[in-house]
């Protein structure tokens, strides 16, 4: 993708065109100090890395309004940093520290952050979907104009429950915004080899649903779509399916040595890198300046080395928070 392909827009002003681009870094430094920290030893169990995918999370969560709810998959870190929480309390949840998001008891798929409405990350694909149903129906139940936009991957549509809530939620009209994020593969099998039919937009045309298919490299691209479906959906006509196609630059957790595909065709998708691309778009269309981009990725540098120091120096929860958190509290 040359920079010409990314849409001019006409209504964001500079220093929002600017954010795009340092959230975009801020996802991708931070997932690059992960991938370090996992190596270290510092981060157990699985982890999942959205290098690649960072426009998707940054275009579309920047139309939500703050009191709007996010859910998600497993490779979740980015619509984490995306929805606003912290670089600290996201890298702290993942050396499992008390001082973390889920308060060390989450770890990398599970982040979750009630003051961000940002109702979690799950392990197990296509989960969280019936959950994002139960929201969005206590909304349209109490007349209350918010909505949910959840995300998942292309291999959840495999899954039968996905097919039960996008039927539910057309059937009943919820404010329910699916986002799959298409990266070509599932695990390690191409769409093409785990799809009767890849065209996944028609999947909801069968629920009589609106879609789009749109670049998930372009984060003017995402947001553009992204908006059209918030239009929608909170005027009452229901849900809205989005299909961005993208691509995951690493394996699918760091425990995948990507065997199955190409150095060909890894680097064909690094040339459409959606920060580079983005940032070569600003400086020719004079919205920064290169010097402005540097100085940004400076300070993601030391933001997200400062999140690795938070991580390390603070507390693993102790034995009794065990028995925390099991039953909710009630008054």
């Amino acid at each position: 993708m040359s920079t010409k392909t990314i849409k001019k827009p006409t209504s964001l002003d500079d220093t929002t065109l600017i954010d795009f681009y340092r959230q975009m870094a801020l996802l991708r430094v931070f997932e690059e100090r992960c991938a370090e920290q996992y190596m270290l030893g510092k981060i157990r169990g699985f982890v999942h890395l959205y290098i690649g995918q960072e426009a998707v999370a940054v275009g579309a969560i920047s139309v939500l309004q703050k009191d709007d709810y996010v859910t998600t998959h497993y490779r979740d870190h980015g619509h984490a940093l995306a929805r606003g929480l912290t670089p600290n309390s996201v890298m702290a949840e993942l050396f499992g520290k008390s001082t973390g998001c889920s308060k060390g008891m989450g770890g990398s798929m599970h982040l979750f952050d009630a003051p961000s409405n940002f109702a979690g990350g799950y392990a197990i694909v296509a989960g969280h979907l019936p959950l994002t149903n139960g929201l969005a129906f206590a909304f349209k139940y109490n007349n209350d104009k918010r909505l949910v936009a959840t995300f998942f991957g292309d291999g959840a549509l495999n899954e039968g429950e996905a097919h039960e809530v996008m039927n539910m939620a057309a059937l009943w009209k919820l404010p329910v915004i699916f986002v799959c994020e298409n990266n070509q593969y599932g695990m390690g099998i191409p769409l093409e080899d785990s799809m009767a039919n890849p065209k996944l937009t028609e999947m909801a045309k069968a629920y009589g649903m609106p879609s789009a298919k749109v670049d998930g490299m372009n984060v003017l691209a995402v947001r553009d779509a992204t908006e059209a479906a918030v239009k929608h959906v909170r005027a009452g006509n229901g849900p809205y399916f989005l299909e961005f196609s993208t691509y995951r630059f690493r394996g699918h957790s760091m425990a995948d040595p990507v065997l199955y595909r190409t150095k060909e065709e890894e680097g064909k998708y690094r040339k459409l890198d959606p920060i580079l691309t983005f940032g070569e778009w600003l400086i020719s269309n004079k919205k920064a300046t290169q010097d402005q981009l540097d100085k940004i990725n400076l300070a993601i540098e030391y933001i997200v080395e400062e999140s690795v120091k938070f991580a390390d120096e603070s507390p693993f929860p102790k034995i009794d928070d065990l028995y925390k958190n099991i039953y909710a509290e009630t008054t």
